[in-house]
């Protein structure tokens, strides 16, 4: 039942009764308000925008792309607007005023929610399963790289570079990011970003720690290096990842369903004196019929027990690592929109603007899910623009309930 301004807790700001339904199903309240002080970002004294509620506003942002920063603030104060009563008036602190309260923020909270909340969602077991998520026994994740174009300002083109053009330098600074995927869900999660200058690789580094026993990850063949394979094994994830074709791999035996074992070295000179070799079992195949298939695809295992996971299923399995750019397309495309850049000025804010983008496009598809699962579908079947478009309708009158209601 609606409350009246008169039965709010004498001493409580409006704002405090803030939530963002849809979004704040996987952001609560009190994690958000814990990592505040967790991170010395807690409001210290009576805000118009108190720290949850600009954790909020930036999520809310990656849904308004199109939309000016007061519009998207007004959207979110709209849903209390009953609080108030008939002739309330909400008073939407101006450009500056958001701007002062999403650098007393920073970005640090917002990475650290992100880290914390945003990971694999899908389930197996008893009636409720998501379909497409698993082989066998494991979760399929993948890794893969990416490029956001950032407000070209002078801070950001300082902070994170851009990349050249054909005549000179294109029009926008840009990041790097790497995420894992959930395949299944479209999940990205681990995700982590740089300036444009910054390798996949060196990202990639941070994002490793994120796999986790009872993941079989999918990787492309500019991924492989022995350092890298080393540590994405020993987080105990099982690796299928492409290798290129000159990289050396001797057989050391064959197995009937023709994959072979061999063993991967840091450099040619451990190779002779069989120093700290790990063993791989590898995977070699063609794609007959296939317009611009490769003469030769090459793929190594951690999984070595070829009744564990046979070779044709590994080969045709690989390939659905392209999961990972149907995500990275739903975060550049359907939620930032085609040609929208990130609105940030400062690089601070970016990073800021960043994971509040990376935590809308998780709630978003945490609601696919929980619709899949409801009607026994594959989450892969539901449409992603559709769904932006029902919860940007529904985030105003979601936005005065808590997310139990």
């Amino acid at each position: 039942m609606a409350r009246t301004i008169a039965e709010i807790p004498k001493g409580s700001r409006i704002t405090d009764h803030i939530s963002l339904g849809v979004i704040a199903k996987f952001f609560p309240r009190e994690r958000i308000d814990s990592v505040l002080v967790a991170t010395g970002r807690a409001s210290k004294r009576q805000r118009d925008l108190p720290g949850h509620v600009v954790v909020y506003y930036v999520i809310a942002l990656a849904l308004y792309m199109q939309v000016s920063y007061r519009e998207v603030l007004r959207c979110l104060l709209e849903g209390i607007r009953w609080l108030q009563g008939p002739n309330g008036h909400i008073k939407v602190t101006g450009k500056s005023g958001i701007s002062q309260a999403r650098k007393r923020v920073g970005s640090e909270p917002l990475q650290v929610l992100h880290d914390e909340l945003v990971g694999p969602i899908a389930v197996r077991g008893g009636k409720r399963m998501t379909k497409g998520a698993w082989y066998r026994t494991w979760r399929l994740v993948s890794i893969d790289g990416s490029t956001l174009d950032v407000a070209d300002t002078k801070e950001n083109e300082l902070a994170f570079g851009r990349p050249k053009a054909s005549r000179g330098q294109s029009s926008f600074p840009q990041i790097r990011i790497v995420s894992l995927v959930e395949n299944g869900t479209h999940v990205l999660f681990g995700s982590r970003m740089a300036g444009y200058d910054t390798g996949e690789i060196t990202l990639t580094k941070d994002v490793i720690g994120f796999l986790t026993k009872g993941m079989l990850c999918l990787a492309d063949r500019n991924f492989f290096g022995y350092k890298l394979w080393k540590q994405a094994q020993e987080t105990g994830a099982d690796l299928l990842w492409r290798v290129k074709k000159n990289l050396k791999l001797p057989c050391l035996r064959r197995f009937r369903d023709g994959s072979y074992m061999s063993r991967i070295y840091a450099s040619d000179k451990d190779r002779r004196h069989d120093k700290d070799g790990i063993d791989v079992r590898v995977i070699e195949y063609t794609l007959e019929g296939v317009p611009d298939a490769e003469s030769l695809y090459r793929l190594i295992t951690t999984i070595l027990v070829p009744k564990e996971a046979p070779a044709k299923e590994l080969a045709a399995l690989y390939h659905d690592r392209w999961e990972i750019e149907n995500a990275f397309d739903e975060f550049k495309t359907h939620l930032r929109g085609a040609k929208i850049i990130l609105r940030s000025k400062r690089p601070e804010l970016v990073v800021q603007e960043f994971y509040g983008f990376m935590m809308a496009h998780f709630a978003i598809r945490g609601i696919m899910h929980e619709a899949a699962l409801k009607t026994n579908e594959d989450p892969d079947r539901l449409s992603y623009v559709h769904s932006v478009r029902v919860i940007r309708r529904k985030l105003i009158s979601f936005a005065a309930f808590p997310p139990s209601g």
